[in-house]
């Protein structure tokens, strides 16, 4: 058995793998956000760690024989958030997430003081990233940024728990904007920017390699063998690639989850800045992708059925794919930045907002402005990735959005690709943790990282694709209206 466990922003997944490519079980357990300023998005590493202990505790008392046959364990995480630790490793403040756009100014004041920074990085540095934050943190809080002796990644914060290491993997790691990315090891020159140094930075290793083994302690707390090997795991978006088997170039997936994420791996670092694009080191050696992140995805949907006071997000789902033609062309258009947006416009201060609103607007409607303002979102991230010369003609669909039938039809219509889910669709991070773990034990990428079963597919829909495409080139209109900005021109439709 491989165990994979994923620090996620709304919970933390575990999953039990055999070598039979059977996913034996999977569990979680919920986290909450403190918001406590506008922009501002934090949570307590400690929490990360006691809903661990929850998880595979449950996955304990349920499968026990599984459980006690865990041979490798692998991690995967939210990207960029920053963990700040002191001497005797006590977290100094709660952790800035990946979501937290409070970093807007030191983004401005990175690029001008060192415009040759993205290309080392592999992206634009924006708010979101580790790097800033810290610059923020030596800005704001001088007497916390002087006690930092280390600043790890929230997966990298359980790794500690479990093995005592201060170790990350270059998939996460791309995401601090101090890695080299070509190198696949930490700049010296990035990380003086933000006045700190190698030394602040854990271990950087391959997401396949061992990063430690499960301590004395950490075992008898989790019920587990002390020695088991801990692989560098990933990122959760390389993570998410890694489970889905999309490990050569040319293959990608979309994460419908709290964010938004449009992944395809490349033979080579190919950077392409000025789409607002990312490209970082993959989760596997001599691996890399590039990737187009919109910031509010599922997260909108989360959103819409707390304000509406639907009892859960299925059940407005129900009422939006109820819809029929006509309901759906008299539905408001829904710019869907709830926290600002990253590919393509790089604006941490933009706001959601709904347009068309009118007497006969209902719930019905608003919940599919909704889930359509998300597709249109990811189709300026697909449209940046052509852009920058990816041809995508297949993506598998991940995350809690892949559990709607309607998100992945509508997909596939309006990107006008194939779209395939899985059977481990909603734990994709989870199950590439666990193959990270599975490779970590000597095992070989090609009969590790294979692609799961295609549970269902989704090909477009010609007779609703005249629709979809007029809505969205109306969608298009909207942002550079409210920015006073031209529309830029693309190629072809999403």
């Amino acid at each position: 058995m491989y165990l994979g466990i994923d620090i996620g922003t709304s919970e933390v997944k575990a999953l039990l793998l055999d070598d039979a490519h059977r996913v034996v079980a999977t569990t979680g357990c919920e986290l909450a956000i403190s918001r406590p300023h506008p922009g501002h998005s934090e949570q307590a590493p400690a929490d990360w760690w006691r809903a661990t202990q929850a998880a595979l505790a449950a996955l304990r008392a349920s499968h026990a024989p599984a459980y006690g046959a865990v041979r490798a364990i692998g991690l995967s995480g939210q990207m960029h958030g920053a963990v700040l630790l002191d001497a005797h490793d006590q977290v100094l403040r709660p952790a800035i997430l990946w979501n937290d756009t409070r970093s807007a100014a030191q983004c401005t004041e990175l690029m001008a003081r060192a415009p040759w920074a993205a290309q080392t990085a592999g992206s634009l540095i924006v708010p979101g990233f580790t790097a800033p934050k810290l610059l923020w943190v030596a800005q704001h809080e001088p007497e916390v940024f002087a006690q930092i002796a280390k600043v790890l990644l929230p997966k990298d914060h359980v790794r500690l728990h479990l093995t005592g290491e201060h170790a990350t993997d270059v998939s996460d790691a791309s995401g601090t904007a101090w890695l080299d990315v070509r190198r696949r090891a930490w700049s010296e020159e990035l990380l003086a920017l933000c006045g700190l140094g190698v030394e602040h930075m854990p271990r950087v290793v391959e997401g396949s390699e061992v990063s430690g083994q499960l301590s004395a302690t950490a075992a008898a707390a989790l019920g587990l063998r002390a020695g088991i090997p801990v692989a560098g795991g990933g990122g959760d978006n390389a993570a998410s690639a890694v489970g889905m088997g999309a490990v050569n170039a040319g293959e990608g997936f979309l994460s419908l989850g709290t964010s938004g994420v449009l992944f395809v791996v490349t033979p080579a670092f190919q950077p392409n800045t000025a789409s607002a694009t990312h490209a970082f080191c993959h989760a596997l050696p001599a691996r890399w992708h590039q990737m187009s992140v919109m910031l509010s995805a599922a997260s909108c949907l989360q959103w819409a059925t707390k304000l509406l006071g639907a009892p859960n997000e299925a059940a407005l789902e129900a009422q939006a794919s109820a819809l029929d033609q006509r309901g759906r062309a008299a539905s408001p258009i829904f710019l869907p930045y709830l926290g600002g947006e990253r590919t393509p416009h790089n604006d941490a201060q933009v706001r959601a907002s709904f347009h068309g609103l009118d007497h006969d607007t209902d719930s019905a409607r608003l919940a599919y402005a909704v889930i359509e303002g998300v597709s249109f979102g990811l189709g300026d991230g697909l449209a940046a990735l052509r852009g920058a010369g990816c041809d995508v003609q297949r993506l598998s669909l991940v995350g809690g959005g892949a559990r709607s039938a309607l998100w992945a039809q509508q997909l596939a219509t309006l990107l006008d690709i194939e779209i395939v889910t899985h059977a481990e669709s909603a734990a994709g991070g989870a199950l590439g943790a666990a193959r990270l773990g599975w490779l970590c034990t000597g095992a070989g990428i090609a009969d590790v990282c294979t692609a799961p079963a295609v549970a269902h597919l989704y090909t477009p829909d010609r007779a609703e694709q005249p629709l979809l495409h007029a809505r969205y080139q109306r969608f298009r209109a909207l942002y550079p209206a409210r920015q006073n900005k031209p529309l830029a021109a693309s190629k072809g439709t999403a």
